[in-house]
This record gives C-alpha cells, structure tokens and sequence, in this order.
C-alpha cells in the first residue's frame, strides 16, 4: 500500500522570498520518509489566499477548499512553524483554526475526514516556546480527528536573543533534533501503516 504525507509549512515567508528555515527542518522529516517509500508534499501556505473563519470554504477567492483536497488524498499530516514571540506562527493558527472549521467534511464512513490520518509537528525559532507550540497544535489535530503517534513532534531552537537560525546553524547536525526526527519518521510511518490495515470503526 502507498503512503503519502503532506507537510503544511507555516512559514510567515512566501515561495518566493527568503528560505524558510521551517521547511529545512521539514525537508529533514520528508526525505527520510522518501527513504521508506512515502511520497511526499510540501505546501507552503503562504502562497495561497486562505480567509478568516471557522468554516470550510470562506468564498472570494479563499483557496483553503485545495488545501482540504490535498489533506484528503494525504496518510500524515504534519504541521510546520516558526516561532514568534514564544507562540506558533498566525499562519499556523488560522491552519488550524480552518481545520477546525472543517470538520463537517466526513469520509464515505460518515467519520470526519480527517479519521485515519496521523499526524505531528515540526517547529523552528530562536526563542523558546517550541513545547508550547507543539502541546497546542498536537492537541487540535487529535481533537479534530488525526491519530497522534508517540514523539511525532520535532524542533530546534537557536540561542536566546537575536542569532543565527536553523540554516544557518547548520541544524541538520544538531544531534538532539536529528533524534527527535529518526523517532518521528518512525512512528508516522508505523502508524499510517497501522490505517491503512486497521481503520477507526464506525461507532455504534
């Protein structure tokens, strides 16, 4: 059976500007997968016009509706932020709160669409907040409906204060992170797998 996972890289930064630290750290998760067959995608959200609300299609031109087809045809999902001032991104919060506004798509069971889907997190900044981030979003994404593996969250963070970030300082090398992503992988993995031969039954 394929895998696919889908990375939504929250990045405060557009495609076409500057690097996205965030999506580096990303790319650490997403290739190793490829190493176990997953295909992968990455969409970094602030290319698209996403609208305010908790509701699943905000009309003029909001593109959420394509991000929903794309979390449909995806087994992981994984959220990816920076951090700002100790907190995950504004992006990462209408994400979620779009997610949240979503959940009246059900699959051809009559569950959630979003049932039988693992998920997890990745996090960058300079400053601390990372577990905050990561409690918060890890929490949304199960009470929307994702199964959420052991130790699928994974981050780095620079020195307090103004300083390089995750490119920069080379954090691919960073011993601690590197085993958080090896456990990660591992575990999305394992569990798409699990889905994909054992789905959440209809309750009775």
């Amino acid at each position: 059976m394929s895998i696919h996972a889908l990375f939504l890289n929250c990045s405060l930064k557009k495609s076409s500007e500057d690097e996205s630290n965030t999506e580096a750290l990303i790319k650490e998760v997403s290739s190793r997968l490829e190493e176990k067959k997953v295909t992968t995608e990455v969409v970094r959200i602030a290319d698209y016009q996403i609208g305010y609300g908790i509701v699943d299609d905000a009309g003029d031109g909001d593109q959420w509706p394509t991000i929903i087809e794309k979390i449909k045809a995806a087994d992981i999902v994984v959220i990816g932020t920076p951090l700002w001032l100790g907190e995950k991104s504004s992006i990462a919060t209408k994400v979620m709160e779009r997610l949240y506004g979503s959940t009246g798509i059900t699959n051809e069971k009559g569950q959630p669409f979003l049932y039988n889907k693992v998920g997890g997190v990745v996090v960058t900044g300079n400053e601390d907040g990372a577990k905050n981030a990561i409690s918060s979003i890890v929490f949304g994404l199960s009470h929307i409906g994702l199964t959420i593996p052991p130790a699928t969250a994974a981050y780095w963070l620079g020195e307090a204060g103004p300083g390089p970030s995750f490119i920069e300082a080379e954090g691919h090398k960073h011993e601690f992170t590197m085993n958080q992503v090896q456990t990660m992988v591992h575990h999305l993995h394992y569990f798409a797998s699990l889905h994909q031969q054992h789905e959440i039954p209809v309750q009775e």
